[in-house]
């Protein structure tokens, strides 16, 4: 009988292993997913699209989606969904270990807006991008003619202003013909023409140089128009 004692333990250690794995394995099947989503923001939070919107959308029919386990969730299609709005860059839906759905939101980001018949934002990326129903960027405004057909030139001058401190805090307008600009400072009540969007660099140096000069003499209120168009010059014109 001792013979066999060893082997009778070693098949109920095994029934015992077997009961708790199949007893696991039903109670993570079972496992409901949370109405309450975890949402992240991975910028500077939910301003052109907000947690209940998210929600809205990982959440279509909470009488479904709430007995639905969470090896059955369609995480692809949520993806989807939350890719396709027009406020969102790049969503990444989950669900943790606790079966709450979560997402890690990055939103689009405005860096001109464009005044019109049919106004909107030119995002970071250099693409269209609508208003939103809920918050307002402040960012340079845009008005003129051939925006469209010259949106390229446009996001390479807004991407410049964006990417220097100095005209980031002061151009506040831009106004486009076709593929020449010309900019309206915060304070200062000049027209500052930019031409095409050539040698930015330079022209913006040699512009930057003479508003300090501008500055130290108290001269800036005396221009109606400063013109950064001839190669290493900037010429004004006076009221």
């Amino acid at each position: 009988m001792r013979k066999y004692s060893s082997y009778i333990k070693l098949l109920a250690v095994f029934l015992l292993l077997g009961f708790l794995y199949s007893f696991s394995n039903k109670r993570n099947d079972k496992r409901m997913s949370s109405k309450s989503c975890q949402i992240e923001y991975l910028d500077d939070g939910g301003l052109f699209i907000t947690r209940n919107s998210v929600n809205k959308l990982l959440i279509q029919n909470e009488d479904t989606t709430s007995s639905v386990s969470k090896e059955k969730l369609a995480l692809n299609k949520m993806e989807k969904t939350l890719n396709a709005n027009e406020m969102v860059r790049k969503a990444d839906v989950y669900v943790s270990i606790n079966g709450e759905v979560g997402a890690k939101i990055l939103q689009r980001t405005p860096i001109v807006r464009v005044e019109g018949q049919q106004s909107f934002y030119v995002d970071s990326q250099g693409k269209e991008m609508s208003l939103s129903p809920v918050y307002s960027a402040r960012v340079p405004l845009v008005t003129g003619s051939g925006i469209k057909k010259n949106l390229s030139e446009l996001y390479e001058l807004a991407k410049f202003i964006r990417g220097d401190e100095f005209l980031k805090k002061n151009v506040i307008g831009i106004h486009q013909e076709g593929d020449r600009f010309e900019l309206k400072m915060r304070t200062e009540g000049f027209i500052l023409k930019v031409g095409k969007v050539d040698n930015l660099e330079s022209k913006f140096n040699n512009f930057k140089a003479f508003y300090q000069k501008g500055l130290h003499d108290k001269t800036l209120d005396q221009y109606k128009v400063v013109n950064l168009n001839f190669e290493n010059q900037v010429v004004c014109t006076k009221k």
